[in-house]
């Protein structure tokens, strides 16, 4: 994708590489190559000659400016770094004014991160070192800076939530569209909004992108709260209106939905909201799926509804399943991703879906005629295949 080298850089630090390569100097350039290796917490910079190496060290959260500033000198052409999501590679154009992005898988040959103990630290897109003030709201950030040793995993699972919407923004495009306007998104039933904070920061304090957000909730108090936290932490373009998902109905459309944990058919409301809207970006974490549990019978396969446990269990995925293809059915191109470690819960799973075809083109009558196949198999009738599709005949 073609970008800013601000903006090149911005993608390339939020993943704390392990090691940078700037290479393809000029034979005029005082330096042929510079590296930047994360040695204890902090970046070691080595800038090469044709003699000498000339050596610096900066502090991690640095990392950005000094990358930025290093492609910015007209200097090297290429640089390459090294994370724990593949390799992230920048090509300047023969003006030093324009960046090629990609980011593509580790090979085999890539450097090795250097050891630096036994046990070294996983790098997050959240630095462990900088604590957001909704975080420690939260309870996951102490007031000194430290993460509370029993919201660990909480941590991680936020860092995750942030690499699918990274992967999110990167397959849609959306950073290669020059002067885009800026990203509308709608959080449908927010609640206390720690995630939605934490994105906004994530959007517009790491990646450097415009939004326009808005949270929605039932409870008239949850939305006053963070309606005062978001001007506490000087979130201008962040705002919380009181709404039902089903009744929603603001006329501006959305780039992006997210939905995590709306409980049982309000998934499926927000589903069809984000679709109706246009939206190129819907993320989803179901929560509570009773309907089909109530709905599920089959006189082929009476095993799967004999155990309450196995039926509640299957009724669920069965309900993700339909959501994934129906989504297909509309033109988007959707993935079910492990969202949490199963240790931690059964209920587990996100949606990530990006608009990538016209609706209901040939991929799309499959997907939507798989889906019917399971709904007749098991006398299913989602409300979601309901509000997509209230006139069928079947």
């Amino acid at each position: 994708m073609k970008l800013s080298i601000a903006q090149a850089a911005k993608l390339t630090s939020a993943a704390l590489p392990t090691r940078i390569i700037l290479s393809k100097a000029p034979k005029a350039a005082q330096y042929r190559r510079c590296t930047f290796e994360l040695k204890g917490g902090a970046y070691h910079i080595s800038r090469y000659s044709e003699k000498q190496a000339f050596h610096q060290n900066i502090a991690a959260d640095e990392l950005e400016r000094a990358l930025a500033a290093e492609l910015s000198s007209c200097t090297y052409r290429q640089a390459n770094a090294f994370a724990a999501d593949g390799e992230h590679i920048i090509m300047l154009n023969k003006g030093y004014d324009e960046a090629t992005y990609m980011l593509k898988p580790l090979s085999s040959t890539a450097p090795k991160p250097p050891e630096q103990t036994h046990n070294r630290k996983k790098q997050y897109i959240l630095s462990e070192d900088e604590p957001i003030p909704a975080l420690i709201d939260m309870g996951i950030f102490t007031k000194d800076g430290r993460i509370a040793a029993p919201m660990r995993d909480k941590f991680v699972q936020i860092n995750r939530f942030l690499e699918i919407v990274r992967d999110a923004i990167n397959e849609d495009g959306y950073l290669e569209r020059k002067n885009a306007e800026p990203l509308r998104i709608i959080d449908f039933g927010c609640g206390k909004s720690y995630l939605t904070f934490v994105l906004y920061h994530y959007l517009v304090n790491i990646l450097g992108i415009r939004v326009n957000m808005t949270g929605l909730d039932l409870k008239a108090d949850v939305i006053a709260k963070c309606t005062d936290a978001a001007k506490r932490y000087g979130y201008d373009s962040l705002k919380f209106e009181r709404g039902d998902i089903a009744e929603y109905d603001a006329n501006a459309p959305a780039d992006m939905v997210v939905t995590l944990h709306a409980c049982d058919t309000a998934t499926d409301y927000a589903l069809h909201n984000a679709i109706c809207r246009g939206a190129r970006m819907i993320l989803s974490v179901p929560c509570c799926q009773h309907e089909l549990n109530g709905q599920i019978a089959s006189d082929k396969l009476k095993l799967i509804t004999r155990y309450g446990i196995i039926k509640e269990r299957f009724a669920a995925l069965m309900t993700d399943a339909i959501r994934a293809n129906l989504l297909e059915s509309r033109g988007y191109k959707t993935q079910v991703l492990e969202f949490v470690d199963l240790s931690h819960t059964p209920k587990n799973l996100l949606i990530r879906a990006i608009k990538k075809r016209p609706a209901l083109d040939n991929a799309g009558r499959i997907a939507l005629d798989e889906a019917k196949a399971l709904m007749d198999e098991f006398s299913l009738e989602p409300t979601l295949y309901s509000l997509l599709y209230p006139h069928s005949a079947d």
